[in-house]
């Protein structure tokens, strides 16, 4: 049973709920004026199809959590990734492919694109990040001089477990933000630091209080599934004997796909072989 007042923000409903609907597009668009540079601030955005087949059958599909454009034509690719995941990197670039290739036009065409965003909010630290405070890295297409050579598509990493002050140490919008979606699941009350307008208005979108019996069962399982995945983060960095972590896996895999998340998807964020998830899943079908 749910004892927190307040949803978990790095869930995948917490996340989506906050910030992927119509009706709360005034969070995201707070959010996202709070790490874009002056130029590309959003005064209004529209929700696109966050489902990309690619321009043929054969073309590999790519899902987002959250695909918008604002009203001067920018592109927002917006992601919470729990967990490291084996060629991240690789991924946001191809990711990033898919908003420029679609301004395309048919016929005479000049090639101008409007600009590009991948914003991921990251629930762990790059490892060649791990001796860097920065919590906030900016990735632009640079020369040898280091001096910026194409502007339009940039990347912003935010990696949350360096974000350490707590309420009272807050200083500024940026630091709310972060605070927020680390600690709000463990707030029973709003602060004083953080009722101002649009804090004002997360807090009333996150209660789960306020949440329909079919809104409460799907966050009670995408909780479930944040927990699994989390421990099994946890489990990989426990020191011990071997065998004991590898049992740990395999047995919060097993819970994983009891809970029907897909064999890529386990793979992708542990780590494992598809084929020793689909060993597993072999086990557990003849149970």
């Amino acid at each position: 049973m749910l004892r927190d007042r307040y949803i978990n923000l790095l869930t995948d409903f917490g996340f989506k709920r906050l910030f992927g609907t119509e009706p709360n597009k005034d969070l995201l668009i707070d959010f996202l004026n709070t790490i874009l540079p002056p130029e590309h601030h959003v005064r209004d955005l529209t929700y696109r199809n966050n489902e990309n087949i690619g321009n043929t059958t054969l073309d590999r599909k790519a899902i987002f959590d959250i695909y918008c454009e604002s009203d001067s034509g920018e592109k927002f690719i917006v992601e919470i990734q729990k967990a490291k995941q084996n060629y991240f990197k690789d991924r946001s670039v191809y990711y990033a492919t898919f908003p420029i290739q679609e301004q395309a036009t048919r016929g005479d065409w000049n090639y101008q694109l409007t600009a590009v965003y991948t914003v991921g909010i990251l629930d762990f630290i790059f490892d060649d990040h791990k001796d860097d405070p920065t919590i906030m890295h900016v990735v632009e297409l640079k020369n040898q001089q280091g001096e910026v050579f194409y502007d339009k598509l940039k990347f912003i990493y935010l990696e949350l477990p360096k974000f350490t002050k707590q309420i009272e140490q807050l200083n500024n919008h940026f630091e709310k933000w972060l605070f927020l979606l680390k600690h709000l699941y463990e707030l029973d009350t709003p602060p004083a630091a953080l009722q101002e307008g649009v804090f004002r208005r997360l807090f009333e979108v996150a209660e789960i209080a306020q949440f329909s019996p079919i809104e409460r069962e799907t966050y009670e399982n995408s909780l479930k599934y944040y927990r699994d995945l989390k421990n099994v983060v946890d489990t990989s960095r426990e020191e011990g004997r071997e065998e004991g972590r590898e049992e740990g896996r395999r047995e919060i895999v097993a819970n994983m796909l009891r809970a029907n998340v897909s064999v890529e998807s386990i793979s992708q964020m542990t780590g494992l072989s598809i084929a020793t998830i689909q060993s597993i899943q072999a086990a557990l079908d003849q149970r």
